[in-house]
C-alpha cells in the first residue's frame, strides 16, 4: 500500500478505549480479594554513581480483575468443560490447565456491536432487579438498527461503567438474564462483553438452570463463546456508535481460567457524530 495512503486511511479513523483503569481500589468480587496489587521494588535515587536511573515494578493480580476475558477452561458443568472435556487432574494442574487456558484464545478482530440497554431504557444503570432480558437485546437492535451476524462481537451496556470508582454501587448492578445469553448464543456470536462485574447477575441462581451465573455456563461451556466483563462502553455510547472494528489481544497466559485485556473500537471518523 502506498504510504500516504496508508497514513491517509488510518487518520480518518477514531480509536475508543474500552479499558477501565487498573488499581488496588478497583471493584472487585469479594472472592476474589486481593485482586490486584502494583508496588515499586526498583526506584530513582541519588548516589548510583550514574546519571542514568531506573524504576521499575512488581504486578500481582488476579486474571479476573479489571478489564478481562475468561478463558473456556474458567467454568464448568457438572465437571465438564466446553467441548465435553471431563475435568480431571491431567488437565486441572496447580500450574494451570492444559487445555482451554488463555493461551488458546485467538486475538480478537471482529464487527463489534454495542446494544445500549440503559440508554434504550433510559436509565442511569441497570439494577438488579430488572436484569437484561432476550426482550430487552431484540428490541434494542431494532431500535439502533443492527443485526447480528456469526462471528460479530456484542457488547452489552447496563450503564454501570460510570461507577467504577464507586465499588459497593458497581457490584450491585444488574446484569444479563439466561434467556438473553441464549439469544445471543442462537446468534453465533464470537465473543460477549458488558460493563459489568460478573455478566450474569452475581448472586442470583437461575430457576431453570439451576445454577449461579447460567451465562457463564451457556456462553462458555455450551457454545464456547468467550466472555469479558469490566468493560467501559461511555464513550461509544455517548457518541451513538452502534457498529465498528473490535480489537481484542488477550495474553498468552498458560494455562490461564483468562486474561487481562485492552480492547478497543475502531471507528471510521465519519460514524462518530461528537468528534
Amino acid at each position: 500500500m502506498d504510504k500516504e495512503l496508508f497514513f491517509e486511511l488510518f487518520s480518518q479513523t477514531r480509536v475508543y478505549d474500552l479499558e477501565q483503569p487498573r488499581s488496588s481500589g478497583a471493584p472487585l468480587l469479594p472472592l476474589l480479594v486481593p485482586g490486584f496489587t502494583y508496588t515499586l521494588h526498583r526506584r530513582h535515587e541519588e548516589g548510583t554513581g550514574d546519571p542514568r536511573t531506573a524504576a521499575s515494578g512488581f504486578i500481582a493480580t488476579t486474571e479476573h480483575a479489571g478489564t478481562h476475558i475468561d478463558a473456556l477452561c474458567h467454568v464448568a458443568e457438572d465437571l465438564c468443560l466446553y467441548g465435553g472435556e471431563k475435568v480431571t487432574f491431567r488437565i486441572q494442574t496447580p500450574t494451570g490447565f492444559t487445555r482451554l487456558g488463555a493461551e488458546t484464545i485467538a486475538p480478537l478482530l471482529s464487527r463489534g456491536v454495542p446494544l445500549d440497554i440503559a440508554g434504550y431504557r433510559g436509565v442511569d444503570w441497570i439494577t438488579a432487579d430488572q436484569p437484561i432480558s432476550r426482550q430487552d437485546l431484540e428490541t434494542v437492535c431494532l431500535h439502533q438498527n443492527v443485526t447480528l451476524h456469526e462471528g460479530d462481537v456484542a457488547l452489552v451496556r447496563t450503564g454501570n461503567g460510570t461507577r467504577w470508582h464507586d465499588p459497593s454501587g458497581y457490584l450491585s448492578s444488574g446484569g444479563v438474564r439466561a434467556d438473553a445469553s441464549q439469544w445471543l448464543a442462537d446468534q453465533h456470536v464470537r465473543a460477549v462483553g458488558a460493563d459489568h462485574i460478573s455478566w450474569d447477575t452475581d448472586g442470583r441462581v437461575d430457576p431453570d438452570l439451576g445454577t449461579s451465573l447460567p451465562g457463564h455456563i451457556i456462553l462458555l461451556v455450551r457454545h464456547g463463546i468467550y466472555i469479558m466483563e469490566n468493560l467501559f462502553l461511555e464513550d461509544l455510547a455517548r457518541d451513538q456508535i452502534y457498529e465498528f472494528l473490535f480489537v481484542c489481544l488477550p495474553l498468552k497466559i498458560q494455562g490461564a481460567t483468562g486474561s487481562p485485556i485492552r480492547p478497543v473500537a475502531i471507528v471510521p471518523q465519519q460514524k462518530s457524530k461528537n468528534v
